[in-house]
């Protein structure tokens, strides 16, 4: 099963969106949005970029947890994984945001 975007309206009326796996897990979760469209132009962005390798920033939180961020080509952020228990386990999860990230795929729960 292929993966999908989540596309969100927060409580406090901005969007964001996740990418998930196909077996339903958040792999990736954007910033927030002012607007609909803007969002919609933040997947777009992970579509684009995701495939890169360069595009990865990956990091360890002041807990020892490990995880990523994915930027743009202007470096703004797109989106950030959840926190992983070692560095091989981040690796695993920037592997699934490249095969996961150029789906079509988009669910509208705004």
């Amino acid at each position: 099963m292929a993966g999908k975007f989540e596309l969100k309206k927060a409580t406090n009326g901005q969007f964001h969106f996740n990418l998930k796996a196909g077996n339903g897990e958040i792999i990736l979760s954007s910033e927030m949005y002012e607007s609909k469209d803007s969002a919609k132009n933040g997947i777009a962005s992970v579509q684009k970029n995701c495939g890169d390798d360069d595009r990865y920033e990956r990091a360890e939180s002041s807990n020892g947890k490990h995880y990523f961020t994915l930027k743009a080509g202007n470096h703004q952020v797109i989106g950030q994984s959840q926190m992983y228990a070692s560095a091989a386990s981040r690796d695993a999860g920037i592997e699934s945001v490249k095969n996961n990230g150029t789906t079509t795929d988009i669910e509208d729960n705004t």
